[in-house]
């Protein structure tokens, strides 16, 4: 199995060819794709904000459609949770001042207790974590 990041799962949600290029590397990869219940968070967080700023109701259309069509993109994936393994390492690294989003730092935690490649655009961040494992395929 292999764990994707927010940034991978937005790229395969907007159909791009960059997202076309994403899910033909995945299907052949071998691994099963999966990704974490911290991005369905991050994402469902998104358009919740959304929905907050349009004051007028007719505007809320678009970003329904949008939170729908996200939770129909999700039906057919692996959603790893935040389990209390990935707490204890989230706490270890927080404690060993690893320095980084605590979204981020999550779905690291849970990369690392299941023992999983991550896919991440966010090497910047992600290599701060001792022990996580993690590649780019959409550079």
């Amino acid at each position: 199995m292999i764990l994707l990041d927010t940034d991978h799962i937005s790229v395969l949600q907007r159909q791009s060819s960059v997202g076309e290029r994403l899910a033909n590397r995945l299907d052949g990869c071998g691994e099963l794709p999966a990704t974490s219940v911290i991005t369905l968070e991050e994402q469902s967080r998104s358009w919740i904000a959304e929905l907050g700023r349009r004051r007028d109701v007719a505007d809320q259309v678009v970003p329904y459609r949008s939170l729908l069509d996200m939770f129909a993109f999700f039906e057919e994936w692996e959603i790893l949770p935040f389990s209390f393994d990935a707490v204890s390492v989230f706490k270890s690294m927080r404690a060993n001042r690893v320095r980084i989003a605590t979204t981020d730092l999550k779905i690291a935690s849970i990369a690392i207790t299941s023992d999983l490649v991550l896919l991440t655009a966010n090497s910047r961040d992600f290599e701060r974590v001792p022990g996580l494992q993690f590649d780019n395929w959409i550079s």
